[in-house]
């Protein structure tokens, strides 16, 4: 197994004015503020009422159901996502860029999520210098991924290799040693930054050993975390490095309710460290309902030209495959959504990206078809809330453009960049000593009981 050397970056800034430890110390000093505010809150209005739990909503996935805290970002069913109050527009506008692009930096993003304040150019670099130093992966985690069949799904290579990170768990480490419950933070913190500068070298590495013949890349230490990602990948136009840019701060958070989300939440809520958090949320992206969408949208859109013979399909034509499809008792992957009302805002972020990078791509151009043809024909059903497409409708196409064709990947690209979004709320539920998860459950039996007026279910 090889072992790769890399630099730290070299970029403008000076190392004596500002440090990591700073963003550490501030994290800390803004938890102790929000904690105190909750506590008065809860002292205060604890036992106030808000909404109404139905029926229907326990046994239809809880949807709906406000039951979380989630610091880093909020999901308006109008507005779509905002990360800690910036919407898609304004972060690409406001966070800091990679020398020379146009699109924004996720260690910008990281940055707010943790702090909830936007990041100077200084700090961003910082952020990117300490993922980088960060970022050498053990050989044994090299050989547990080799252990694997080639022929594994990607993500599941991708959480054998963050279970065998978890050997150097600090917070595991410090939890067996005796650690103080006021110092679960600055634990969680290390593991999670250790966690995502690792991230991109283990994807990367799954993606040749699985595609490219296991030709490996050496990481290239003065380049930022997507551009290295990119890469390591083994895609060195700077097109790919700006789409790797967009596509992992876009994909980094959509509030807490979602599976990969909630799952990190709920089994770190166990005081699980944040390998273990992580790599259970990622086994929850990995389902066809959540992640693993956008391989199946790419899927669909590859299947429908072939059925068609045709590499650009008229709107007609789709709009006859899109009812077959529809006929058949199957779903057209990428469209709806369990909360928006309105198309993504990370899907209008992709469409122009392809706009400004590739706009006579045939298969790009059959993504806007789609769009254009899609939302009538579901509004027509009068069953559909959201007709609106995700941001999985369009992120394949893109990929392809640039060549990387292998979709069963997809999902592995979505979980680097989840981890962003995710890891930060992890650090926040340990600051601010968020207790471990348990809702009440209950059994058919006994809500027809209560449904008779035999018992009361809820406890009251």
């Amino acid at each position: 197994m090889l072992c790769f050397n890399f630099t730290t970056p070299k970029f403008n800034r000076n190392p004596y004015s500002f440090s990591m430890d700073l963003i550490k110390e501030r994290f800390k000093q803004k938890a102790d503020e929000v904690g105190a505010e909750i506590k008065q809150m809860l002292k205060e209005h604890g036992n106030k009422v808000i909404g109404e739990v139905t029926l229907a909503q326990i046994y239809q996935g809880m949807r709906g159901m406000t039951g979380l805290v989630t610091e880093t970002s909020l999901l308006d069913a109008n507005e779509g996502i905002r990360f800690r109050g910036y919407s898609i527009p304004e972060l690409k506008e406001k966070l800091p860029k990679a020398p020379g692009g146009d699109e924004p930096l996720p260690e910008a993003l990281f940055h707010l999520l943790l702090l909830g304040e936007l990041s100077s150019q200084e700090e961003a670099d910082l952020i990117t210098a300490t993922l980088q130093r960060r970022s050498h992966v053990p050989n044994y985690v090299f050989d547990t991924i080799e252990a694997l069949p080639v022929s594994s799904h990607p993500m599941t290579m991708f959480v054998v290799g963050i279970m065998a990170l978890q050997n150097g768990s600090h917070f595991a480490k410090s939890y067996a040693a005796g650690m103080s419950k006021k110092d679960y933070w600055d634990a969680t913190f290390d593991d999670s930054l250790d966690l995502i500068s690792r991230l991109p070298r283990i994807a990367a590495y799954i993606y040749r050993r699985k595609y490219r013949n296991g030709e490996h890349i050496e990481p290239n230490g003065l380049l930022d975390w997507a551009g290295n990602f990119a890469h390591m990948m083994g895609y060195e136009s700077e097109g790919f490095k700006e789409l790797m840019r967009l596509y992992m701060t876009i994909h980094a958070d959509h509030e807490g309710g979602n599976v990969s989300a909630h799952t990190t939440h709920l089994v770190g809520s166990a005081l699980s460290d944040p390998f273990l958090s992580f790599s259970a949320g990622m086994n929850g992206l990995a389902g066809p309902l959540h992640g693993l969408a956008n391989q199946e949208v790419i899927k669909w859109i590859f299947e429908m030209r072939e059925a068609l013979g045709v590499d650009l399909p008229s709107k007609d034509q789709i709009a006859e495959y899109v009812k077959k499809t529809l006929s058949e008792g199957k779903v057209v992957p990428g469209y709806g959504h369990a909360v928006l009302r309105k198309t993504d805002p990370r899907f209008t972020a992709q469409m122009e990206f392809g706009k400004k990078h590739m706009p006579d791509d045939a298969l790009v151009q059959t993504v806007w078809r789609i769009y254009e043809t899609v939302p009538d024909i579901l509004n027509g059903l009068g069953k559909v809330k959201n007709p609106w497409p995700n941001v999985d409708a369009h992120s394949g196409a893109l990929l392809v453009h640039y060549g990387m064709v292998e979709y069963e990947f997809y999902t592995v690209l979505f979980g680097v960049s989840r981890a962003l979004g995710v890891l930060a709320s992890l650090c926040w539920d340990r600051a601010l000593a968020m207790p471990l998860e348990r809702p009440k459950s209950v059994t058919t039996n006994l809500v027809k009981d209560w449904l008779q007026g035999k018992d009361n279910i809820w406890g009251e």
